[in-house]
C-alpha cells in the first residue's frame, strides 16, 4: 500500500460504477474533477471537459468520499502512538476522505486554539480533519466549554468521549446549548460508576477467563437517559458513539419513533466479532465498548440494515505495542480500524445481510447527516471520492499499516474487497499498490 499525492489540476475518473445514495445514482458514469471540486458527471465518454490526469475505474465502485466520525489521532501529546500525518495516511489507505478526531488527547482539546491547531497544514494531514471538541473543560464533566467559540474555530460537535457525562444537570445543559447552536452532542454511553475495573463484556467468556465484565445495562441505561433528556429540547442533536448492545438499540429506536433527533454509529469490530473470539487473553481484542455477545452482534447487523444505525465508524484507537503486551486487564482499551473497515463491511454485503448501496450510505451520507452536512457526488461539491473493489482479495498485515500502531484483532485476516484509490479535493491521496496501468 502506498500514499501518492497527485499534482493539482484536473482528474477524470472513467467507467466507474457510481454508487451515491444521497443522489440516488447507481450506474456506470464518468466523473470530472477540477480545482478540488466535481465539475461534471456524465455517461461514459460523454463529458464535455478534459483533464490532465485520468483514472480508469472500470470494474470498480466510485462512491462519495467515506467519512469516519469517530477516530483517535493522538495529537496533541501522544505522537508516539499516532500522529495526524500517520493517522490520516492510514485513513486514506482505508478509503476515508474525512475523519472526525476525538478530544481525549494531552491536553484535552477543549479550546478554540487547539481546534485550530489540529487543522493547521503543519500537521501534515492527507485527508480532511474535522475536530470534535470536549463538551466540558478538561472532560471533567463539570463546566461546559465555549461551544460557540469551538464551533467558530471549526469543531463539528462536542463530546467527553471516554469520560461520559453522567450528571443529569450537566448533560441537560449540554443538550440545551447544543440545540441552541445546532451542534451535535456525542456521548460515549457507559455508566462508569458500575464498570470500574471491568475489562470485557459480562458473560460466560468473562467468567471462564476470570475477568470482570461490563453489563450491557451500563450502556443501555445511559442511552435511555440521554434520549429522554434530548426530548426536552427542540433541535437537540444527540449522537450515540460506538453503540454495541441490543438494549441501547431499543432506546434509540424508541427515541426515533418519538421524533427525538437521536443518531448512532456502530464500529466494524462490534458487527464482526463477539466476546467468544477473545482467546489467550489477547489485548488486541480489548476495546471499549467491549466485544459483546452473539445476540448483541446480530441485533447490530439487523439495525445496520433497517436504518436504525446511521453510520459505521471505526473508533480507530492506536496504542504502541508495549502498552498492549501486558496482562489483559492492565492493557488499555482500543484497536486500530481504518484499513479493515471497508473489508469488514463488505463481508456483510457478500453474505447478503446488507446491500452495497446501504453499505455506501453508512460510510458517506449517513455520517454526513449526523454532522448536519451533505455527502454526494454532484456539481460544485468537494472532489472527495472513494474508489474501491468489491472483489479484490487481499490479506491485512498490521506490520504493513500506515498507522504507527499495530493493535488490530484482524491481523492476518483475508478480505474480499479493498479501497483502490482515495481522492481528496480532486487529488489522489492514496492509490493501492498493484493497481494496474488500466486503472490510471
Amino acid at each position: 500500500m502506498t500514499n501518492n499525492k497527485s499534482k493539482p489540476g484536473s482528474l477524470l475518473i472513467r467507467n466507474g460504477h457510481l454508487i451515491d445514495p444521497a443522489a440516488k445514482i447507481d450506474a456506470v458514469m464518468d466523473v470530472l474533477l477540477r480545482d478540488g471540486h466535481v465539475v461534471e458527471i456524465a455517461l461514459p465518454g460523454k463529458t464535455k471537459g478534459t483533464a490532465h490526469e485520468k483514472f480508469d475505474a472500470r470494474g470498480l465502485i466510485v462512491a462519495p468520499g467515506f467519512i469516519d466520525i469517530h477516530v483517535h489521532l493522538r495529537e496533541p501529546g501522544q505522537s508516539y502512538k499516532e500522529s495526524i500525518a500517520t493517522g490520516t495516511a492510514s485513513a486514506a489507505a482505508g478509503g476515508f476522505t474525512s475523519v472526525c478526531c476525538m478530544p481525549n488527547t494531552q491536553p484535552v482539546v477543549d479550546s478554540s486554539e487547539w481546534v485550530t491547531w489540529l487543522q493547521h497544514p503543519d500537521r501534515g494531514a492527507v485527508v480532511n480533519v474535522f475536530p470534535i471538541a470536549a463538551a466540558t473543560k478538561a472532560s471533567k464533566g463539570a463546566v461546559l466549554t465555549d461551544f460557540r467559540g469551538l464551533q467558530r474555530a471549526g469543531a463539528v460537535g462536542v463530546t467527553d468521549d471516554g469520560k461520559p457525562i453522567l450528571g443529569d444537570e450537566i448533560m441537560r445543559e449540554t443538550l440545551r446549548l447544543g440545540a441552541e447552536l445546532n451542534f451535535p452532542v456525542i456521548q460515549h454511553a457507559e455508566d462508569t460508576r458500575v464498570t470500574a475495573n471491568c475489562s470485557m463484556n459480562d458473560g460466560p467468556t468473562s467468567f471462564r477467563l476470570g475477568l470482570r465484565g461490563m453489563k450491557t445495562s451500563a450502556e443501555g441505561s445511559v442511552v435511555e437517559r440521554d434520549v429522554q433528556l434530548a426530548q426536552q429540547f427542540n433541535g437537540a442533536r444527540l449522537h450515540v458513539a460506538h453503540l454495541s448492545t441490543a438494549d441501547a438499540l431499543k432506546a434509540v429506536r424508541r427515541g426515533k419513533r418519538n421524533k427525538v433527533h437521536v443518531t448512532c454509529e456502530v464500529a466494524p469490530h462490534h458487527f464482526t466479532l463477539t466476546d467468544a473470539d477473545i482467546r489467550d487473553y489477547d489485548a488486541n481484542f480489548k476495546m471499549n465498548p467491549p466485544l459483546r455477545s452473539a445476540t448483541d452482534r446480530e441485533a447490530l447487523i439487523v439495525a445496520l440494515g433497517d436504518g436504525t444505525v446511521d453510520a459505521i465508524a471505526t473508533d480507530h484507537a492506536p496504542h504502541e505495542p508495549a502498552l498492549k503486551d501486558v496482562e489483559f486487564d492492565r492493557a488499555p482499551f482500543g484497536v486500530t480500524g481504518f484499513e479493515t473497515a471497508l473489508g469488514l463491511g463488505l463481508e456483510l454485503v457478500h453474505s447478503g445481510k446488507l446491500s452495497l448501496m446501504r453499505l455506501v450510505e453508512l460510510f458517506t451520507s449517513g455520517p454526513a447527516r449526523v454532522l448536519g452536512r451533505q455527502r454526494r457526488v454532484a456539481e460544485n461539491e468537494p472532489g472527495d471520492l472513494t474508489i474501491f473493489s468489491s472483489e479484490q482479495k487481499w490479506t491485512f498485515r498490521a506490520e504493513e499499516s500506515a498507522s504507527k500502531s499495530r493493535n488490530s484483532p484482524f491481523d492476518g485476516r483475508e478480505f474480499r474487497g479493498a479501497p483502490m484509490a482515495t481522492i481528496v479535493a480532486g487529488r489522489i491521496a492514496y492509490k493501492r499498490n498493484g493497481t494496474t496501468d488500466a486503472h490510471r
